[in-house]
């Protein structure tokens, strides 16, 4: 198969899942209040915990808002999910902003109220225990803050609530944080995972496996791997961004469906297991300054974050030479009935600086249905 005939199909697949996008407020408003039924609600500290000891996450968003405090002070702010209500908090300690109202829908609101006490800034910080979507606040702010992203930046699409309350709750000329964000893919190894998850299966105590080799495809790398750690040397050309938004003008229809042509050339010889993917959020928004604004990103040539990368691992790995390249195009479709899950689809054609025929690759990655 050609990649024109693989870019095609790609196409048709999207085709196949655009939803219609024609609704009026009243029907957006209701789509977007069953998206948030799905959304979890346990109280669940071990969540809290994962991203409260993230260094790089928590230095991103702090960094931000002291580098701008000019900007914030006297404001008002909106910490769309806000859980332990940290970002609040660090409006108001670093930002001088003067009042916040702290959206969180889970069960966890009550402790925030507890903690945001006990910091003595419940004169500043107004907790509301509910959905954005269904939660009225005094008055339109001056700034959303939130920390919507997921895996592939958009599992769980909490992105959506934050639309929803700077279509609904901010000013003109507000901003929304992070401002911008952005997906990157490049081909990569991955021996040492594949060795341990397949390769294993050849041969068994000098007994003959191989036949559980295919199940064990099957099971490890039908879905992404989404707490990937890549190391630098195992990428094989330069990383490329392969989907970006805007917050102050994406749109949910924006989002049902996303797709993107890639064009690699591998850097170094080795063997192509597959993509690793990652993502970045800027912090900008507000007037220039004589200061370079804020980013956060995820990727391998970062600090650590509790994202890590995301690991797309082909069914058979490719040997591949300085030079070849690695075209083709990647889909992002959002589920249909599990709104809060997306499939990611790859479609690519590995040709060889020698000459050999070019070795293609489709397949289709569901987060997580």
């Amino acid at each position: 198969m050609c990649l024109e005939e693989m870019i095609q199909g790609n196409e048709s697949l999207q085709k196949e899942c655009t939803s219609e996008s024609t609704d009026e407020e009243d029907g957006i408003l209701e789509e977007v209040m069953a998206f948030a039924d799905f959304y979890p609600t346990e109280d669940n500290q071990k969540l809290h915990h994962e991203m409260l000891q993230d260094k790089a996450r928590n230095v991103a968003y702090r960094s931000a808002i002291m580098q701008n405090h000019q900007h914030i002070q006297d404001k008002v702010v909106l910490d769309v999910g806000c859980g332990t209500g940290i970002l609040s908090m660090m409006s108001v300690k670093h930002g001088k902003a003067s009042k916040v109202f702290a959206v969180e829908a889970s069960g966890f609101a009550e402790h925030t109220q507890t903690l945001i006490e006990a910091n003595g800034m419940s004169d500043k910080i107004q907790v509301f225990d509910g959905k954005i979507e269904s939660v009225q606040l005094p008055h339109k702010v001056d700034l959303i803050i939130s920390e919507w992203m997921g895996t592939f930046l958009l599992f769980e699409w909490m992105i959506e609530s934050v639309i929803f309350a700077r279509d609904h709750w901010l000013n003109d000329g507000g901003v929304v944080w992070p401002s911008h964000a952005g997906v990157y893919l490049v081909p990569c190894c991955a021996g040492e995972l594949y060795k341990n998850k397949v390769s294993f299966w050849e041969s068994v105590e000098d007994f003959d496996f191989s036949s559980l080799v295919p199940l064990a495809k099957d099971e490890f790398f039908s879905s992404p791997l989404y707490n990937h750690v890549m190391k630098q040397e195992d990428s094989l050309a330069t990383p490329q961004q392969v989907f970006q938004l805007n917050m102050k003008t994406v749109t949910r229809q924006d989002l049902e469906e996303v797709s993107h042509t890639f064009h690699f050339t591998i850097s170094k010889a080795g063997t192509m297991h597959g993509f690793a993917s990652w993502f970045q959020v800027d912090f900008a928004g507000f007037p220039v300054n004589s200061k370079p604004f804020v980013f956060l990103n995820t990727g391998p040539d970062y600090p650590l974050t509790h994202w890590k990368q995301t690991l797309f691992m082909m069914d058979s790995p490719i040997t591949v030479e300085q030079g070849d390249t690695v075209e083709g195009a990647i889909t992002m479709t959002r589920n249909k009935e599990w709104r809060r899950h997306l499939e990611v689809h790859l479609a690519l054609s590995v040709s060889s600086v020698s000459g050999q025929n070019a070795k293609t690759f489709t397949k289709l990655f569901p987060i997580w249905r």
